[in-house]
């Protein structure tokens, strides 16, 4: 029975990163070999362990045949004759598939934190298993698939466009180009379910440019069957006096990009995705022309939440902003009455932290633009003070007083927004 430690760590470790999670490979052994050993079986699909100590998860070297479309049509074998190259052959990228040998009987601790992540460099004297030229694969800052297999899982296509936002110099082998579009073609990421596709893009929503992610689905055409509504915003033209890149993709992932440079999170990235949904071509049957592109933008954004199973929060963040982005961008004009009625369209009195990170997906989309990266944004502090203005209204007071001149129900909020209009007109907010 031989150990190897596999994957993102042996990568990561290689190219001086910190090394996070780390996965083991076990050959020549059998379930009931660690299991006598104290490991604890969890694997479902196939045999996977956690180590007594550790906790971490050890795998049965194994290989995978692909029996039917989707991602659980896969027949597993792991069996103590199943090699260490033939495990490392299923995985997806050479840059993944790279091991290193561990004397089975050295206790775990002896890899301690400082070596994993202080010092990467601790594998340069490792015995690396690389059948496959990861390590030369990383040096020159390709993304190579492993093998022909790769086109049996199409999730890899989204996982390496994933890689491609994260490791924003390297770029994608002709080759496995080529063979993620004869994939797409051939109607293989047809069959994605949809949790996992919001997995992955949710993920690589977080890397640091998420941008190249949507340029590798582009390239091999997979995006037009994953994010149609999206893949439709190239090609069309926005005005060229206030958005001089023009083309509305383009503008999309500038805001994108923008919004990964200030560290939004989740939700913010997935409005800034969306935000000009409505501005793309559809077919007249699906969403008459004459609907403004905000409403138009809020329908496409609930189908794609529907058919992707997008959590509630990035849904309804992302509603907000396309409904009331434009309206956000120009409320230096409005008056107090207008921007109280904006603060209550975006919920901002019952969620005002929530309503920040609206303000900061609208801050990403007008300096999301060729050469304003750097422009002021004087409409968020704006109405985060015209939100505190309107916030000092004593509410249970003004309640008290409706009450005691005989107002009732929906009356009662009259006075409520009444009295928030009073605070927000006396209030130095412009």
């Amino acid at each position: 029975m031989e150990t190897y430690l596999v994957g993102g760590a042996v990568r990561d470790a290689l190219m001086g990163l910190p090394v996070q999670d780390r996965d083991w490979v076990v050959v020549g052994a059998t379930p009931q070999q660690l299991m006598d050993q104290g490991y604890l079986p969890v694997g479902r699909d196939f045999p996977v362990f956690l180590h007594p100590v550790s906790k971490e998860e050890y795998a049965l070297a194994r290989t995978e045949r692909n029996t039917a479309p989707g991602y659980r049509g896969f027949s597993v074998h792991a069996a103590p004759d199943v090699t260490l190259e033939e495990d490392l052959a299923r995985r997806d990228l050479t840059i993944n598939s790279i091991a290193i040998h561990v004397d089975s009987t050295r206790a775990i601790g002896q890899f301690s934190s400082e070596d994993r992540t202080t010092n990467p460099f601790w594998v340069e004297n490792a015995d690396l298993v690389d059948p496959y030229g990861g390590r030369q694969d990383i040096g020159d800052k390709v993304l190579r698939h492993v093998t022909p297999a790769f086109r049996e899982d199409p999730v890899r296509i989204l996982r390496l466009a994933r890689f491609a936002a994260r490791f924003t110099d390297f770029h994608v082998a002709p080759e496995t180009l080529a063979l993620m579009c004869q994939m797409v073609e051939d109607g293989d990421v047809d069959h994605l379910v949809a949790e996992r596709v919001w997995q992955e893009i949710s993920r690589g929503l977080m890397e640091a440019q998420p941008s190249r992610m949507f340029a590798v689905l582009r390239d091999c055409g997979a995006l037009a069957h994953l994010l149609p509504e999206l893949d439709r915003l190239w090609g069309v033209q926005q005005s060229v006096e206030h958005h001089p890149e023009v083309d509305t993709g383009v503008h999309v992932m500038l805001v994108l990009d923008l919004a990964a440079r200030l560290q939004a999170p989740l939700t913010v990235r997935f409005a800034c995705l969306t935000h000009d949904l409505g501005k793309g071509t559809t077919p007249a049957d699906e969403l008459p022309r004459h609907i403004a592109h905000e409403e138009r933008s809020v329908r496409l954004l609930k189908g794609v939440c529907e058919r992707l199973r997008i959590p509630v929060e990035c849904k309804e963040l992302a509603e907000v902003v396309a409904r009331e982005h434009g309206n956000i961008h120009r409320s230096e004009s409005l008056n107090a009455a207008a921007v109280v009625r904006l603060l209550e369209r975006c919920d901002a009195f019952r969620k005002p932290a929530r309503f920040a990170d609206i303000l900061l997906a609208c801050e990403c989309d007008a300096r999301g633009r060729l050469g304003m990266h750097d422009t002021p944004y004087p409409q968020a502090a704006r109405l985060a003070a015209a939100l505190t203005h309107a916030q000092s209204v004593a509410t249970d007071l003004v309640a008290a007083s409706a009450q005691l001149a005989g107002a009732s129900g929906p009356k009662i909020g009259e006075w409520i927004h009444k009295a928030r209009v009073q605070a927000v007109a006396s209030g130095p907010w412009r």
